[in-house]
């Protein structure tokens, strides 16, 4: 097994890759700074002048030898009136067509955005045998696991949680991915283990980490291949159940865990709000939240 900090590898050499490295960054960060300004027609010495940035740095940058500061960065795109994500981002140069629609979306409002997106999931469709996969979402200690399985039963079909099939395609723990690679790469692995279980499974219950949402990419995955319910809870019933489970971590040297716990939902709050439904688990039995997530589904099949 691996334990370069950058691969992971498991059995049957399926590689979960870390991020670019770092010369490879830099010399595609000059590229795109290269790419922009022969597109606007500036010289080198144009983009100094409005950017107050020397010729001599940038020819380095371009050169994919500058190690810029982001304040340096942000006056290169400035001059040459393009958004500073679009020099930054690691992936190669966005198709013309998705730059158009992108700013023609940014025109809209956030209810006619939910309706254009409606439309063009309509219009291109979901992945096959969307309606059989149900996935749960939602912060940790809303029950998604104890529910899942109970859920699974209801509907004779696997129960899977995502974090494990993580460490089987990766071949190590959780823990160990996040000391040797971080969250980030921690994120794509759970995109990647994703998509295999929605491309084996016609059928499953899929329990999800609760900050899944916060990837765009991830989500729209998981909206687009599972019917998606998000298992609701108060803050105290979160911390309630992750207390019970014998945790204490989130309450270890924390006076304000409630506090912090609060505002984590808050601001995931709109994200699970996309799910194709809700249900409260407060106060209620795991019994009681799979009946109900039961009728939702055969609802939404029998509709479709």
């Amino acid at each position: 097994m691996a334990t370069n900090p950058t691969t992971i590898s498991r059995p049957g050499n399926r590689l979960c890759s870390a991020a670019l490295p770092h010369e490879t960054y830099l010399r595609r960060l000059g590229e795109r700074v290269r790419d922009a300004r022969a597109r606007r027609g500036m010289t080198r010495k144009i983009l100094a002048r409005d950017s107050g940035v020397s010729e001599r740095y940038l020819a380095q940058l371009e050169g994919g030898q500058g190690n810029i500061s982001i304040g340096l960065l942000r006056q290169v795109a400035g001059a040459m009136n393009m958004p500073l994500s679009d020099l930054v981002r690691d992936g190669p140069e966005a198709p013309v067509e998705l730059a158009l629609t992108f700013e023609f979306l940014n025109r809209l409002t956030p209810a006619q955005l939910t309706e254009a997106r409606g439309l063009l999931v309509d219009r291109f469709g979901t992945a096959p045998g969307r309606l059989g996969r149900v996935a749960l979402i939602g912060l940790r200690g809303a029950g998604k696991s104890t529910v899942g399985r109970l859920l699974a039963a209801r509907l004779d079909v696997p129960f899977i949680e995502l974090a494990r099939e993580i460490e089987r395609d990766c071949g190590i723990g959780l823990e160990e991915i996040f000391e040797l690679s971080g969250q980030a790469a921690y994120r794509r692995y759970e995109r990647r283990s994703l998509e295999r279980v929605a491309a084996d499974h016609d059928g499953a219950v899929i329990a999800t980490g609760g900050g899944l949402v916060s990837e765009p990419g991830t989500y729209e995955t998981l909206l687009n291949s599972c019917f998606t319910v998000w298992v609701q809870a108060s803050p105290e019933a979160h911390m309630g159940r992750v207390v019970d489970q014998g945790d204490r971590r989130p309450m270890a040297g924390n006076s304000e865990a409630m506090d912090d716990l609060r505002r984590i939902l808050r601001n995931r709050e709109t994200l699970y709000a996309k799910a194709d439904a809700t249900v409260d688990s407060t106060g209620r039995s795991p019994e009681q939240v799979a009946d109900e997530i039961v009728a939702l589904v055969l609802r939404a099949r029998a509709q479709s």
